[in-house]
């Protein structure tokens, strides 16, 4: 396909409540829409890298930029005929994964529609409900977090993720196991510790965790190593998973036994299916995360969570738990308790609602300019 034009936005997303995490509290989330046409079709991509460089070297600024000024003028009037055709015009740009997955998330979308046929079919996924897990930041109280578990394990939700983070880590998740003594709970650390913590992760093991996501270093995979070696818990690798090459390496030295694929952090679709089949034949199980995107990159999530080493309830979530509205359209909602499921709508499904678009956008740019 030929890229005709390019619409880019970037936005602010205000949250019902701030979302607590080791690197920090946000509340409102800052995401990059791309709308990339071919012919009289359009697609959409959003990556959100959020408002400051903490999850990632990447912020929503500097994706804006990076994709305006770099990205872009290597795609405008280009013969794209893959995602991997996308990938290797861009192989020039290092890192900044967020901005390339926002291009490459529209992409798929585009040619999906120009296929006539759903996302989800379209990567290879292999059904198209999908599980879905409840995550919790941190809270005021410990004794708040406990009722909202227990309204969630209520709701039929099949695990819960918990923030963890100095401060709210160890009597936190004592008190949660013991209040929840079989329910399938895993931590996320957020790169907020070191391997000298070996004695406290150690400690958890005792607690019976589905897995401990990224405890160290947003870029290590060898002390992760060594970590998980010293541990009966498995790790789940988030942040330190930024391409196929990564994933490759990780398994290689036993850094993790599980890995959370997110569209953003990897630089889209295109590198997300083949970290998910270099975990696949490797035999490491993935699962989906998500950036508290709109519905649009929400839905590229339910899509990828379609593939067949998907193996644990991902981060998909209703608008309702984060958002009074949507900047996507439809809203995501769920299909069945903590379960979601694929559009069979052409494409991925979901595309911004523009007059939301508008009033939350910060900057906006449309190439070529006289588009």
């Amino acid at each position: 396909m030929r890229i005709d034009s390019l619409d880019i936005h970037r936005v602010s997303m205000p949250l019902i409540y701030p979302f607590r995490t080791a690197f920090g509290n946000d509340e409102a989330i800052e995401s990059v829409f791309v709308r990339m046409r071919s012919g009289g079709q359009a697609g959409w991509g959003e990556a959100a890298s959020w408002r400051a460089p903490a999850y990632s070297p990447e912020c929503a600024a500097t994706q804006f930029v990076i994709s305006r000024d770099f990205i872009a003028p290597l795609l405008l009037g280009k013969e794209l005929e893959s995602g991997m055709a996308l990938q290797e015009a861009l192989a020039g740009i290092k890192g900044n994964f967020f901005a390339k997955a926002a291009f490459d998330l529209a992409w798929w979308d585009l040619h999906a529609k120009l296929r006539g046929a759903p996302l989800w079919k379209t990567i290879g996924g292999e059904k198209p409900v999908v599980d879905a897990g409840a995550d919790f930041g941190v809270m005021e109280t410990i004794d708040l977090l406990l009722e909202t578990m227990g309204k969630a394990l209520a709701d039929g939700y099949k695990r819960i993720k918990l923030k963890y983070r100095p401060g709210w880590d160890m009597d936190m998740i004592a008190a949660v196991r013991a209040a929840f003594p079989k329910a399938v709970i895993h931590i996320d650390c957020n790169s907020a510790y070191r391997l000298s913590d070996l004695v406290m992760f150690k400690a958890l093991d005792r607690f019976k965790l589905a897995m401990i996501e990224q405890p160290l270093a947003h870029d290590d995979l060898i002390d992760h190593a060594r970590l998980q070696a010293a541990l009966e818990t498995p790790i789940c690798l988030d942040e330190s998973i930024t391409s196929p090459a990564k994933a490759r390496q990780a398994i290689q030295i036993k850094a993790c036994r599980w890995v959370n694929i997110k569209p953003g952090r990897v630089g889209g679709v295109t590198n997300a299916l083949a970290i998910h089949d270099i975990c696949r034949d490797a035999g490491i199980p993935c699962w989906i995360g998500g950036m508290l995107e709109s519905a649009v990159g929400a839905s590229h999530c339910v899509a990828l969570a379609t593939l067949p080493n998907v193996k644990y309830p991902c981060d998909i979530f209703p608008t309702s738990r984060f958002y009074r509205q949507d900047l996507g359209v439809p809203a995501m909602e769920h299909c069945a308790p903590s379960q979601f499921q694929a559009s069979d709508r052409p494409g991925v499904g979901a595309e911004p609602d523009m007059a939301l678009l508008k009033a939350c956008g910060m900057e906006q740019v449309e190439l070529p300019r006289n588009a």
